[in-house]
């Protein structure tokens, strides 16, 4: 199993819904084969869900990056969240009428779109993963929640060494470190309109951090130079992401 597992485009998502609940090999089978029979391909800057949508799939996300955001009317843009490999866009969102934001692609993705019927089949017939994917989705309120704390109270250094802390932390159990370094696709665009921050102000704290010898990024490489001394800048604390619970 675990070597099949190892070259199946589902790896991601079968890994990281691991951390929130314990799966049987049937289980495991099922969401695999669920997944092969839906995969889909998308576009950097393309939008996978826009605001307003109607749901009528659960799409999960089998590599690639993208962002939750909202957009005014002027054209600025807040950045909500990233989406990340083995996350999906919201598993029982077809439960609302519409979405109320969207979410686009940051670099070419790979995705399954499982129709509600073929989903709902699967959690009906395995409860652990539908336990699983609750699960999944309450974390993203945590995410949400700490988020809106970084916004609201955090001063910039902090904020903008709180969100490598976490995007680093949530790419772990998905195999996607190598040792201190990940893949970081996001521009400084995107990091500002994560953080709140004008682009000029999120490079001084990023040289800031630099200059600390916290980090180094570049050619979308970001190295953590001293995790520890990160999150003491950040107030980082990983226990509301659940990456280690107990079943």
């Amino acid at each position: 199993m675990t070597s099949l597992l190892d070259q199946s485009p589902a790896r991601p998502v079968i890994q990281r819904l691991k951390v929130m609940r314990q799966l049987a090999d049937d289980e495991v089978v099922a969401l695999e084969q669920a997944i092969r029979e839906a995969i889909r391909r998308g576009r950097a800057g393309e939008d996978l869900i826009c605001e307003g949508d109607c749901i009528d799939s659960v799409r999960i996300i089998l590599s690639g990056w993208l962002c939750r955001y909202k957009a005014l009317e002027n054209g600025r843009r807040q950045i909500l969240n990233f989406v990340l490999p083995g996350e999906t866009c919201d598993a029982y969102a077809y439960l609302l009428s519409r979405t109320d934001h969207s979410i686009g692609a940051i670099t070419p993705v790979v995705y399954a779109d499982i129709k509600r019927a073929r989903f709902e089949q699967l959690i009906k017939t395995h409860t652990s993963l539908g336990e699983a994917f609750w699960c999944e989705t309450l974390l993203m309120g945590t995410i949400q929640r700490e988020w809106a704390v970084n916004l609201g109270r955090r001063m910039a250094l902090e904020r903008v060494a709180h969100i490598l802390c976490e995007l680093f932390e949530r790419l772990r159990p998905v195999g996607l470190l190598d040792g201190n370094t990940c893949s970081f696709p996001l521009t400084q665009m995107d990091l500002a309109d994560a953080t709140g921050l004008s682009v000029v102000h999120l490079n001084r704290t990023l040289q800031e951090l630099r200059s600390a010898k916290l980090i180094s990024l570049r050619e979308r490489i970001l190295r953590i130079e001293d995790l520890n001394g990160l999150k003491r800048i950040a107030l980082f604390s990983p226990t509301y992401l659940y990456l280690y619970q107990k079943h």
